[in-house]
């Protein structure tokens, strides 16, 4: 499994790559692996400011639907729409070409609350 330094994660299995002053959200390769196969993601928060720990949008695999929520508070400034085209793109490509959503950071010290690498697969493997 993979689990890259450079990222933030939770404990709802979201990533966060930060670039300037936007960050890039996805879902974890684990959580992926988890899902299994996803099939749809919907995310209708464009424009919108969503608070840290809110819901963004849903991801939706073969068997099942999750909440995506938003590890930092900021305003939902992209969807990626290849994903709405090629879902599977999350699956095989969680931290690159399957991110879901660019957005600003309106509190920077939020990420400090967040998880690295190490503490993030320990979670996972334990």
């Amino acid at each position: 499994m993979n689990f890259p330094e450079n990222l933030y994660y939770t404990k709802d299995h979201e990533w966060v790559r930060v670039e300037g002053e936007v960050a890039y959200i996805g879902i974890t390769d684990f959580a992926q692996k988890e899902l299994g196969d996803i099939v749809y993601v919907d995310i209708s928060s464009i424009g919108q400011s969503i608070a840290q720990h809110d819901v963004f949008g849903t991801v939706e695999a073969v068997k099942t639907v999750s909440d995506l929520f938003m590890p930092i508070t900021g305003e939902v400034l992209e969807f990626n729409f290849n994903i709405d085209k090629s879902p599977e793109l999350v699956n095989s490509d969680a931290y690159g070409e399957g991110w879901m959503i660019k957005c600003s950071i309106a509190n920077a010290s939020e990420l400090d609350g967040l998880m690295k690498a190490d503490a993030y697969k320990t979670l996972v493997n334990a």
